[in-house]
C-alpha cells in the first residue's frame, strides 16, 4: 500500500504567502495613516485650532483680481475656491489648445526641407524646452509691465484698442443680453460643424463620395450667430475703454499676469509637443509618402490625410502627459500674482489657519482635473487605434 504524501505546511504554499503578504502592507498601511491622522488631530486639538472643512461656507473678505464670474469680498471661501479653479481651468484650456496648435506647426517645420524653416524651429525646440518655466513666465512678466508704455501712454493700433503695462484693453458689446445668445449660437454652430465633418467622412469611408465639409462648416459657424444677432434686433453698442486717471475704465481687460502665465505656459509646453510631433511624423513608414505621392496627392494633402493620422497612434499617449503637465505647471501662476487655485487656497489658508484641510482640498482638485484629462486622452487614444482582426 502506497502511504499518501506529507501534507504542506500552508505558510509553504506561494498563494497563501502572497495573500498574507498582501495583508500585511495594507495593515501596515493602514496603521501609519491611523498613527498620522490621530497625532494630527490631538495636536491640532492641543492648540485649538478648528478642523474640518466649515470655513468653506464663511465670508472670504478678500478681493480677486481676475474672475470670470461676480465675486464680492463678502462671498464665501467656497466661491472664492470656485473663482480660483475657473481661473485654472482657462489658462489650462487655451494653453492646451494654443501649444497644440504650435507645437505641430514647429514640430513639421523641424521636417521641412527649407533649410533656415528647419532650423529656426530646432533653435525654437531647443532654447525653450531647456529653459525652467518658471524664469519664462517671470520674463514674459517683466516684459509686459516693463516694456511696455504706462496707461496714458498706451498703444492704439485699433480704435477703442489699449496696449499698455496695465494689460490689452479691448471694448466689449453691450447688446443687453443678446450677447450671450450670440455667443451661445457660435458653441452650437462649431459642435455642428465637428458633426458635420466627422458625418462627412463617414459619408465619404462608405461610399468614396466627398462632401466640403470645411465650407459648409464654416458657412454655419458664420452665419448661425449672425442670424440670432439679427433676430435679436441687430445691436453694435459697445462698451469702449475710457482713459479715467492712471487707468482705463470700461470694456475688457486682458491683464499682465494672464497674458504672461499663457505665453509663458503655451510657448514652453509646445516645445516638447514639437518633438512628439516631431517623433510621430517620422515613426511612419516613409513607404506610405511615397504611395500617396504616387496617386497624385499634394505634400499638403499627403501629410493631412496620410501622415498625420497614422502618426497620431504614436503622439497621442506622450501628449496626455504634456497636457497634465501644462496643468500642473499652471499652478506657478502664483509666483507672478494671477489668482489661480493655488493662489486663492494659500491666501485662504493664511486668513483661516486650516492647512491641512486647504491644501487636501487642492491636491483633491488637482487630482479630479489630472484624471478627467487622462480619461478623455486615453477614450480618444482607443478611438484612433488600429483595430484587430
Amino acid at each position: 500500500m502506497s502511504q499518501d504524501a506529507p501534507k504542506t505546511p500552508w505558510w509553504n504554499d506561494q498563494g497563501n504567502r502572497a495573500i498574507l503578504y498582501q495583508v500585511l502592507v495594507v495593515g501596515a498601511v493602514v496603521l501609519v495613516g491611523w498613527y498620522l491622522i490621530s497625532n494630527t488631530l490631538a495636536n491640532l486639538a492641543a492648540r485649538n485650532i478648528a478642523t474640518g472643512f466649515g470655513f468653506l461656507g464663511r465670508e472670504a473678505g478678500f478681493a480677486i483680481g481676475e474672475s470670470p464670474i461676480a465675486f464680492d469680498p463678502a462671498d464665501s471661501y467656497a466661491k472664492a475656491i470656485l473663482v480660483g479653479l475657473l481661473n485654472t481651468l482657462i489658462v489650462a484650456v487655451l494653453g492646451v489648445a494654443l501649444s497644440t496648435v504650435i507645437g505641430t506647426i514647429v514640430g513639421i517645420a523641424r521636417l521641412s526641407g527649407n533649410w533656415l524653416v528647419a532650423r529656426l524651429a530646432t533653435l525654437y525646440v531647443e532654447t525653450l524646452r531647456n529653459i525652467p518655466v518658471l524664469l519664462q513666465l517671470l520674463f514674459w512678466y517683466a516684459l509686459i509691465t516693463e516694456g511696455l508704455p504706462a496707461a496714458r501712454q498706451a498703444f492704439n493700433p485699433l480704435p477703442g484698442v489699449f496696449l499698455s503695462n496695465r494689460g490689452l484693453k479691448l471694448p466689449t458689446p453691450d447688446w443687453g443680453g443678446t450677447e450671450w445668445a450670440v455667443l451661445a449660437a457660435l458653441l452650437l454652430s462649431v459642435l455642428g460643424a465637428m458633426l458635420l465633418a466627422r458625418w462627412a467622412r463617414r459619408r465619404q469611408a462608405e461610399t468614396g463620395q466627398s462632401f466640403p465639409s470645411g465650407w459648409a462648416g464654416l458657412g454655419l459657424i458664420l452665419s448661425l450667430p449672425l442670424l440670432v444677432w439679427l433676430l435679436g434686433g441687430a445691436p453694435v453698442a459697445m462698451q469702449v475703454p475710457e482713459l479715467k486717471g492712471f487707468n482705463f475704465e470700461g470694456g475688457t481687460t486682458v491683464s499682465p499676469e494672464f497674458a504672461a502665465l499663457l505665453t509663458g505656459l503655451t510657448l514652453y509646453t509646445a516645445s516638447f509637443i514639437a518633438e512628439i510631433v516631431r517623433s510621430g511624423i517620422l515613426a511612419v513608414s516613409p513607404g506610405q509618402t511615397e504611395a500617396a505621392l504616387a496617386l497624385g496627392l499634394r505634400r499638403g494633402q499627403v501629410l493631412r490625410l496620410v501622415v498625420l493620422p497614422q502618426a497620431l497612434r504614436v503622439i497621442i499617449p506622450p501628449l496626455t502627459s504634456q497636457y497634465l503637465n501644462l496643468t500642473k505647471n499652471s499652478s506657478l501662476a502664483v509666483a507672478i500674482g494671477y489668482p489661480d487655485l493655488v493662489s486663492v487656497s494659500n491666501t485662504t489658508i493664511n486668513q483661516t489657519g486650516q492647512a491641512i484641510e486647504g491644501v487636501a482640498l487642492l491636491m483633491a482638485v488637482y487630482l479630479a482635473v489630472s484624471l478627467g484629462i487622462s480619461v478623455f486622452m486615453n477614450w480618444y487614444d482607443k478611438k484612433t487605434a488600429l483595430v484587430g482582426r
